[in-house]
């Protein structure tokens, strides 16, 4: 599920292939109708930080001012894993 929550896009449960255009669309809805930027984007509740879960993530990102309009927080170890491998620290905000 993604929402938005105390001024941050909260992703929680998973992201997998049965939902993540949905998830996709609901980050997308989001963001869109941000007035400034960045915003925050908080992973505690993300139950698998899978590649495709960081790919949607990565797409949300694209749709942004300059692609450096989100910042990520508690971003699940796995998923940094993935982050490290793919060599994206540079390019994904994580605080």
């Amino acid at each position: 599920m993604v929402q938005y929550l105390n001024q941050q896009l909260v992703v929680s449960g998973k992201i997998d292939f049965q939902n993540a255009e949905q998830q996709y669309k609901a980050g997308l809805d989001i963001i869109k109708k941000q007035q400034s930027f960045p915003l925050v984007v908080d992973l505690t509740q993300l139950e698998h930080g899978s590649t495709l879960a960081l790919a949607v993530l990565v797409q949300w990102l694209r749709v942004t001012p300059q692609n450096t309009g989100l910042h990520f927080k508690n971003v699940p170890e796995k998923m940094l894993k993935i982050i490290q491998a793919c060599h994206l620290q540079e390019d994904l905000h994580l605080i």
